[in-house]
């Protein structure tokens, strides 16, 4: 079985690829520029699961032509493609009245464009095979959070472009589904989260921490797995209770 996760070179996307690969799957996973960081991740795979066949392609998600050809590539270097995970996202905040037009394009762009050029590469791939797992990774600012007008609107699109595609294929054996995900400390949470906000998340949070990559990750194998083939068109919350950000 082969997956394609989208941002695989840090934070929640490594440990995808990573454990994907320990549970037996092959991995193709996309990167923007981080070369070296891709090269480790498909290393640490080859050590730990020699068994899967890891690859790194380096892609811009908001350029629908590249993914067609990505896409194209991975299914003559796989053979098939049973899942894809819409992993990677970018960040660009601000308040709204000041937030300019390349920021607001930009996030858009990448957040809910990408995906959905990405997915609908690897649609009729699923619909020859009458079988397919789509799966976004969404966030609590779908729901509005301050700052960050681009990244809560393209968060919440997914919610209508995954229950759509839901409607659309769920009699050809494709499911669709969001995992969103609380406060996890990676590279972006790091960089993008005000103190103030970790503080929120900890004060306020019922599960009293913030959440791991492994909790993430234990998620979308599940959804991605033979077990969840009756679960589409869902949003699986793994935020440790908490139901909105600040």
């Amino acid at each position: 079985m082969t997956v394609v996760i989208s941002g695989g070179s840090r934070g929640i996307g490594a440990t995808l690829v990573k454990r994907f690969a320990t549970t037996g799957w092959n991995v193709a996973f996309t990167y923007v520029s981080r070369r070296e960081s891709a090269d480790t991740v498909v290393e640490q795979c080859r050590t730990e699961s020699p068994d899967a066949t890891v690859r790194a392609y380096q892609l811009d998600l908001r350029d629908p032509e590249a993914i067609d050809q990505f896409a194209e590539q991975v299914i003559d270097d796989f053979g098939d493609v049973r899942a894809v995970v819409n992993n990677a996202a970018t960040i660009e905040d601000g308040p709204a009245v000041t937030m300019s037009n390349d920021s607001w394009t930009k996030v858009i762009d990448a957040n809910l464009s990408g995906p959905f050029y990405l997915t609908r590469a690897f649609l009729m791939h699923f619909l020859s095979n009458r079988s397919g797992r789509i799966v976004f990774i969404s966030s609590l600012a779908q729901y509005g959070s301050s700052g960050q007008a681009n990244y809560a609107a393209a968060k919440a699109g997914l919610s209508g472009l995954s229950q759509t595609l839901a409607k659309e294929y769920g009699r050809k054996g494709i499911t669709s589904n969001i995992v969103t995900v609380g406060l996890v400390p990676t590279d972006m949470a790091g960089e993008g989260v005000p103190e103030a906000s970790k503080r929120f998340w900890l004060d306020h949070c019922p599960a009293g921490r913030m959440g791991t990559v492994d909790d993430i990750a234990g998620a979308v194998l599940y959804l991605c797995g033979d077990a969840a083939s009756f679960v589409t068109g869902e949003n699986l919350r793994v935020a440790g209770g908490l139901t909105y950000a600040p």
